[in-house]
Formats: structure tokens, C-alpha cells, sequence
């Protein structure tokens, strides 16, 4: 059972979910204590969001079609489809430019949007090193206003079942 849900753009939960992205990058909302994250969970839902949908701008060009694929299920206003859980294996605060840059295979996101994250306030950026799970089946929550706003951690009103889940991905098959 997992009732925490982290909220991502939906393009980076669909490139987690399908085996693209095997990193989180994260700096934090201006909604959380201090404007900063902290890693308080270390399994959680993937709460795919558009609002700040990254258009093609935010991701690398090859990536297009995930953003497609991503606004292609985007859910109907007022729902929210958890379709990918996540844990994570690592948390590391990385401060150097250069080794955030370094990690580009391992997520759909561009060089400017890294270099924007990283430059926001403070330099450094959350790496939180994560593996997919999927559900039995995919869950529609409602999509309730306490949930809004520029948060990452979103408690759901009831824990769901991850029981019987299965990895989404696995890393090693695609090198």
C-alpha cells in the first residue's frame, strides 16, 4: 500500500515508465517549506502533471515522441491516472554543473532545462536514482485542489495497492 504520490511533468513519469529515464532530477516547488525539496520518501507514485508540461523546449529533441505519447493519455480535468510507482535506490545533492551535464543518457531532459534547475537559487540539484513499478492495473484518483500547486509530495486521500506489481523496466536488457 502507497498513499504518497511526487509530482513530475508527465513526459518524465512516461519516459520513467518506459525504461528512458532512470534518474529524477529535482530542485523543488516554490509551494515546499523554503522553496527547497527533501527526499522524504523513497517509494512513491508518479503524479504525471501538465501545467508546467515542458513543451519540446524542456526536453531533448529525440524525445519528442515521449512527449506525444505523454499528452496523448493526458487524463480528462479533474482525474488523475497513477500508472507507474517509483522507489529509490540513491539520493545524491549534486553541486557540480559539469557532473549533472555528465548524466545526460540516463534522462529525456535538455542541457537548458539541467542548466535552469540547477541556477535556480541556490546551484546543486536533487539526483534520485529510481526504479518503476507497474501496478495490476493503473488507478484513476480524483483529482482533488489540496493536491494543486507547485508541491512535489502529495498525500493521496487512501493509500493504494501496489501488491502484485511488476517492475516496468528493466535497465539492464536495454544497454
Amino acid at each position: 500500500m502507497l498513499q504518497i504520490a511526487f509530482k513530475e511533468w508527465a513526459v518524465v513519469c512516461h519516459a520513467v515508465g518506459e525504461g528512458r529515464q532512470r534518474i529524477i532530477l529535482r530542485k523543488g516547488g516554490i509551494s515546499e517549506v523554503g522553496g527547497t525539496f527533501r527526499p522524504e520518501h523513497d517509494r512513491f507514485w508518479l503524479y504525471p502533471t501538465y501545467f508546467h508540461e515542458p513543451q519540446y523546449r524542456g526536453i531533448k529533441p529525440e524525445c519528442a515522441p515521449l512527449l506525444e505519447a505523454a499528452e496523448a493519455t493526458r487524463p480528462p480535468a479533474g482525474e488523475l491516472h497513477l500508472t507507474h510507482w517509483a522507489e529509490v535506490h540513491g539520493v545524491e545533492y549534486v553541486t557540480d554543473l559539469d557532473a549533472l551535464l555528465a548524466l545526460a543518457d540516463r534522462h529525456v531532459l535538455s542541457e537548458e532545462t539541467i542548466r535552469q534547475r540547477f541556477a535556480y537559487r541556490t546551484p546543486g540539484l536533487y539526483v534520485l536514482s529510481v526504479t518503476a513499478y507497474m501496478p495490476v492495473a493503473p488507478y484513476v484518483v480524483a483529482e482533488k485542489p489540496e493536491y494543486a500547486g507547485c508541491k512535489t509530495w502529495v498525500t493521496l486521500d487512501a493509500p493504494l495497492d501496489t501488491a502484485g506489481s511488476t517492475v516496468a523496466w528493466n535497465w539492464e536488457s536495454r544497454r
